[in-house]
């Protein structure tokens, strides 16, 4: 029984294949606009990629990671005397211009790190060794900062060249991989006393205080007792994810742009797909109902075209994602647009196209359902 239902999908090759486009044409979508969605939201968190501490410390009213709103410096010893904290170090980032060596001007991103401990730096050098920020005037940039900062360049910036950041000169000890900036800034990084230099004079300069809990003590327990004690925000690495994350989401018109998007593929998938299975349901009329005057029971018939959906949504799933999945890898090379594909994606696409699936064959279930034996007689 289930051979014929095989030979009527595959002996009606334009519907099958006409299914199948329509199936992978809405797993790609929604995979791959979902995929971009996250690899989006995730630039949005760049810092905090890079920088990889336990716990971040700052003034009460910063809801996500790319707001500055500097603390004052004794903020850094009311949160060390805190009980709990094994070390807290201060942290500095701001956006300043950077001036090229022909005149033109380039916004960059200043990351400060600790004197001492150098915490925060970026997690893979590829040129470079983190010590030597402690020469003069030395900074690292990352892979972005390279190809922005060499623009009218013969040849890319290296080791051993310089540029300007507000008058002060900077030399380049190290090339850095972190994380994109949802901004496009380059991430340079320097020492907290050097980035003070750099920057604008200001009464307020600390931008965040990073924080380590001691052994045994978890980073929740330590989160409530830094903000009970010293009133201002202490968040975990993985909350301070999501509270940016949230902020964006709520603030800008992204998830609306790509929901719509991703919403569309649905609806394509469903509207041709149903049409289509439909179609191809009514041209096997005659069939069906020759089947049903032999004996075959309505249940027997329906499993017959849930077998044909899902065989068609499996095959147009399987293509759509791996469509999704080779242009996430050609994106790889200059990394945009910004893709990322975790698990849960294809888990949910999968989700959609079998609903779709189920949809297109319940209209055929229904009439089935009315068919009567007869039928194939009387024409």
């Amino acid at each position: 029984m289930y051979s014929i239902a095989f030979k009527m999908l595959f002996r009606d090759r334009a519907k099958y294949l006409m299914l199948i486009s329509a199936l992978t044409f809405a797993s790609l979508l929604m995979t791959q606009q979902t995929s971009v969605f996250f690899g989006l939201m995730r630039w949005t968190t760049a810092l905090l990629q890079n920088t990889q501490v336990p716990i971040w410390v700052m003034d009460p009213h910063v809801e996500q990671v790319n707001e500055f709103k500097s603390l004052i410096d004794t903020d850094l010893h009311r949160v060390r005397s805190v009980s709990g904290v094994a070390w807290a170090v201060p942290f500095y980032s701001g956006i300043l211009q950077a001036r090229l060596f022909d005149g033109h001007f380039k916004s960059i991103q200043l990351i400060g790190l600790d004197n001492t401990t150098l915490i925060g730096a970026p997690p893979v050098l590829l040129k470079g060794n983190l010590g030597d920020l402690y020469q003069s005037n030395a900074v690292i940039i990352d892979e972005v900062g390279v190809e922005k900062l060499s623009q009218g360049r013969k040849k890319p910036l290296d080791i051993g060249d310089i540029f300007e950041i507000n008058d002060y000169e900077a030399r380049i000890v190290g090339i850095c991989k972190a994380a994109r900036s949802f901004f496009g800034y380059p991430f340079v990084y320097t020492t907290y006393d050097r980035a003070l230099q750099f920057s604008p004079k200001t009464r307020k300069n600390l931008s965040f205080i990073l924080v380590n809990p001691k052994e045994g003590i978890s980073k929740d327990d330590l989160t409530n007792r830094i903000t009970k004690e010293t009133g201002l925000k202490a968040l975990s690495n993985d909350d301070f994810f999501s509270s940016t994350i949230r902020w964006f989401v709520r603030n800008t018109g992204i998830p609306i742009s790509f929901g719509t998007t991703i919403f569309l593929g649905f609806i394509v998938g469903i509207a041709v797909a149903g049409q289509t299975f439909y179609s191809f349901i009514l041209e096997n009329i005659a069939s069906l109902g020759a089947l049903k005057a032999m004996g075959a029971s309505n249940f027997l018939l329906c499993r017959m075209l849930l077998m044909q959906a899902f065989t068609v949504g499996f095959i147009g799933y399987g293509i759509g994602v791996g469509l999704a999945a080779a242009f996430g890898f050609g994106t790889l090379k200059n990394g945009q647009p910004p893709f990322y594909m975790s698990y849960h994606i294809p888990l949910m696409t999968s989700g959609f196209i079998f609903f779709i699936c189920f949809f297109a064959a319940l209209m055929g279930i229904k009439r089935i359902s009315k068919l009567e034996a007869a039928e194939v007689f009387r024409g």
